[in-house]
Order: C-alpha cells, then structure tokens, then sequence
C-alpha cells in the first residue's frame, strides 16, 4: 500500500478512464483540520471494486477536471464514511458537487444499532475481522512530500470501504432499512451546503 501513486492536483488520464468504467468507487479525504473555511483540503484518495488506488495531491489553487469527472458521474456510486465532511470539503476547495453517494457511517448507525461504535476502525474489525490502524490520522497532510505512513493509512482507509460496504448492505437488507438509507444518503448533498452555509444546528427546534 505505500507504493500507491500519488499524483500532483489530479487525476491521470488513465485513472480517470479507469475509474469511469466501473461502478463503484471509494473516497476519502484528508485535510489540515475539520473547518473547510480554515483548513484546506489535501488528499483524496480513490479505490474502485479491483483495489487500483490513487492519491491525488490537492494544492493551492488545484481545479482537478479529471477528478471532479469522475465524483460527479451519477453512474458510478461513490463510498465515503462519514461523508458529509468529506463532501463538504469537495465542494468548498474544489467546487465538486458529487453524486451517487453511500455513506458507510451513515448506513452502520441506521442498521447496527446494537452497537454506538460506528468508526471505520471498528466497523473493519466488526465486518471484515482486521485490525486498521489509525496512528497516522492526526499527521501533516499538507506536507511538501507525504511518509510512507501516511501513504499507507490513506490507501488502506480506501481499500477496506468496498468490503465494508458489502457487509453493510448486507444488514440493511436483511433488517429492511435499505430504502431509508439511500434516503438519507440522497440528502447529503444539500446537508453540506446548508452545513458551509452556516446552519448546522438547521434541524433543531
């Protein structure tokens, strides 16, 4: 895993190619904090159904035609836990709108209810039996040249949402909670915007 490419602002031609064939993709982000008007956004990592994975290093000013493609093409359904930050992000540094969304985070709190562990990590140790670690998450993303830590966390983050999110609908079909869930996964889109906007607390009473 700390041999996957990691490419300067965009994707290659070839991975945009390669990534708009298939029909399912993984993303994650990485960023400099959790405020999209103060931290800036600083890999996306991408992974389809035959684990070829790409790390796109986002710098000042990256526009990422090939990526935004590829996120906004509603024939490819793209994997994220807890994507309304990641979609936050997306939108404010890079203006990409993306579509086809599964939230894994969002479908585990829907269906295991059992359990208020909904992270990655544990949903990788619950599901799939494997330890992921986390000692990397709390780095210097936006360093000049990423460790191979790094490199490695990112690409395993992406790498094990495919199989999550297998087990995962496997869940909500068998409790009947997958209708709901592609609801709420419908609804993020506008929950980011309402979220950079400044209404987070929009529900409340």
């Amino acid at each position: 895993m700390e041999n996957s490419p990691v490419l300067r602002q965009d994707l290659t031609d070839d991975f945009l190619e390669i990534y708009s064939s298939g029909n399912l993709l993984s993303v994650d982000c990485e960023m400099m904090g959790l405020h999209p008007h103060r931290d800036r956004l600083c890999l996306v990592q991408l992974c389809n159904k035959e684990s070829k994975i790409a790390l796109v290093k986002i710098e000042v000013e990256t526009k990422a035609p090939n990526l935004k493609k590829v996120l906004e093409n509603p024939k490819v359904k793209k994997l994220f836990h807890f994507a309304r930050t990641d979609l936050t992000f997306l939108y404010h540094w890079l203006g990409i709108d993306v579509k086809n969304i599964f939230c894994t985070k969002t479908a585990s709190k829907l269906v295991r209810t059992y359990t208020d562990k909904h992270s990655l990590k544990d949903l990788v140790k619950e599901l799939l039996n494997t330890d992921l670690s986390k000692t990397s998450q709390l780095t210097d993303w936006g360093a000049e040249a990423l460790t191979k830590e790094q490199v490695k966390y990112a690409a395993y983050d992406v790498l094990y949402l495919i199989p999550v999110y297998y087990k995962l609908v496997e869940l909500l079909k068998r409790e009947n909670r997958i209708e709901i869930t592609e609801e709420a996964n419908r609804f993020l889109p506008t929950l980011t915007k309402l979220d950079l906007w400044g209404y987070e607390d929009f529900f409340a009473h």
